[in-house]
């Protein structure tokens, strides 16, 4: 997909679908689904090298989510780009269905590269994945997707350091800073400051950018394809808001985690669908 018209509807299809699974699963995580909906459709309708028809594709680039309990908006996206049936959706967070709370590879769910959740652990494997590719000189890519709140821990902090260490300029990830978590703003909670000054400090290559803007979004990921040879590590710090598209859910930290009751259901639907 090229047009932006069309990605945005996308988008709002994908947080449709989100919220459609989060009701019928009476449980899950909407606001930073929803806030993460534009990025992520971006990257797999117009730029991820990928295959759903062989989804072990060894030259594939690969997606992780490291802040897992996100993982309603990539299911849908993965559901839409036809890795496993539509009917799947509805199993999710149930006994037995491959789509958890978080990714599981436990389930073998085609799509996902590894299981996440435990916040703070996903880029360090985005970095070791990013250094295999560089050691057996593949052309692939990775892509990881963090949180600001992640950023109060200190691992992603040494993978940082260990990805410019290594020139990982294969590596791009995307930082959902949208200043909520789950017991409030993290001003509040424990104040991360300036990220964007704070990676650029550590030496990766920063594009801030609003993480709702596609013309803002796209250049961001072609100024990626560029750097390839820059040795430097790419982050996006993208100015999101929880719950993007529903006003009754948009910045509340308390949609953090939550699933609409009925009423709540059709009221965000509707407003989704007035946006196309």
């Amino acid at each position: 997909m090229d047009d932006i018209t069309t990605l945005k509807k996308k988008a709002d299809e994908m947080r449709c679908n989100v919220l459609r699974m989060l009701h019928h699963a009476k449980s899950g995580h909407a606001g930073g689904a929803l806030g993460m909906a534009d990025i992520l459709t971006v990257l797999y309708y117009r730029y991820l090298r990928h295959d759903p028809t062989h989804p072990d594709w060894e030259e594939r680039d690969r997606f992780l989510l490291s802040n897992g309990h996100t993982s309603p908006m990539l299911y849908a996206i993965l559901a839409d780009q036809r890795y496993f049936p539509d009917e799947e959706i509805w199993k999710l967070r149930r006994l037995g269905g491959m789509l958890q709370g978080h990714p599981s590879t436990v389930w073998e769910l085609p799509g996902i590269e590894v299981s996440s959740g435990s916040l703070g652990n996903g880029l360090s494997v985005a970095v070791g994945m990013a250094l295999a590719a560089k050691l057996d000189q593949k052309g692939y890519r990775v892509f990881c997707q963090i949180s600001d709140a992640e950023c109060q821990a200190g691992q992603p902090w040494e993978a940082a350091t260990a990805a410019v260490h290594y020139r990982l300029d294969n590596l791009c990830v995307f930082l959902d800073w949208n200043h909520c978590q789950i017991d409030g703003h993290t001003e509040d909670v424990m104040d991360v400051g300036d990220l964007a000054a704070k990676w650029a400090a550590f030496g990766w290559q920063v594009h801030e950018i609003d993480g709702h803007n596609y013309d803002e979004i796209i250049t961001a990921f072609d100024s990626f394809e560029r750097a390839g040879g820059s040795d430097k590590p790419t982050l996006f710090a993208a100015h999101t808001i929880l719950g993007k598209g529903v006003s009754f859910m948009e910045d509340d930290h308390n949609w953090h985690h939550g699933a609409p009751n009925d009423a709540q259901l059709k009221e965000a639907l509707a407003a989704l669908h007035a946006d196309r």
